[in-house]
């Protein structure tokens, strides 16, 4: 047998002794072990580790050796034929033993704790979803939308009651960019008060203009908001 294939053996000894190799590798390993005294004294001595460990059970055994797993086992053990005297054989028959343990780990691929190498997550108790508050408006608050056919103009908006005043809420769409605008709050009376103004830019004539205003007409006397420009044209008026 030529040099490689030795190594090769050689390099699966520890496996073969802890009983993990495939068919073709154990008898690759035994045909090897027929010519090769010093392999069949490797294995004599690796065993004698193993036993020191006790039987390891077949059922740990699974997919054969990842690579350089074996070989553990033969570096420690070379380590401790190293070692002369009492106390530091001792020393190493223990880190013999951990190396066993260690390499059966390997073989394994970690089910030495079982078949998952992920521990369990013990069940989280879920309570119930907290509640969320959630305010509601002060009463006689009112929300309409109306959409004007002529101008293509549409209002959203919300009226909250005051003392004795209101706060206008409103979301604008399709005013031209460049118009001056005012919202107007429209009384039952036929007065009309402005609840602010804006310039309606070139992004708010694409998307849509949201603003908040307030103006001092008694809530129950509003009947409708209207947009209206400088010169007077109204785009949209949403009744109340």
């Amino acid at each position: 047998m030529n040099t490689e294939q030795h190594q090769q053996s050689a390099g699966l000894l520890g496996a073969y002794v802890l009983g993990a190799l495939e068919a073709a590798d154990l008898a690759s390993v035994e045909r090897h072990l027929l010519d090769c005294p010093p392999c069949r004294q490797e294995v004599a001595e690796l065993q004698d580790l193993e036993r020191a460990l006790g039987e390891v059970p077949p059922e740990l055994l699974v997919d054969g050796p990842p690579e350089g797993g074996d070989l553990l086992l033969q570096r420690t053990l070379r380590q401790a034929r190293s070692e002369r005297g009492t106390q530091h054989r001792r020393r190493w028959a223990l880190v013999g033993v951990a190396a066993v343990v260690a390499a059966a780990a390997v073989l394994t691929g970690g089910v030495l704790l079982g078949r998952a190498t992920t521990p369990a997550t013990p069940p989280v108790a879920v309570g119930p979803a907290p509640s969320v508050s959630v305010t509601p408006p002060p009463a006689g608050t009112r929300t309409a939308s109306a959409t004007d056919q002529s101008t293509g103009a549409r209002m959203t908006l919300t009226v909250t009651p005051a003392a004795g005043w209101v706060r206008v809420s409103a979301a604008v769409t399709g005013v031209p960019a460049g118009q001056r605008c005012r919202l107007v709050v429209n009384g039952k009376d036929g007065t009309a008060t402005d609840a602010g103004s804006w310039l309606v830019s070139p992004a708010g004539a694409k998307s849509g203009t949201s603003l908040d205003g307030s103006a001092l007409v008694a809530p129950a006397e509003v009947s409708s908001v209207s947009v209206v420009n400088d010169a007077g044209q109204t785009f949209v008026t949403v009744p109340l």
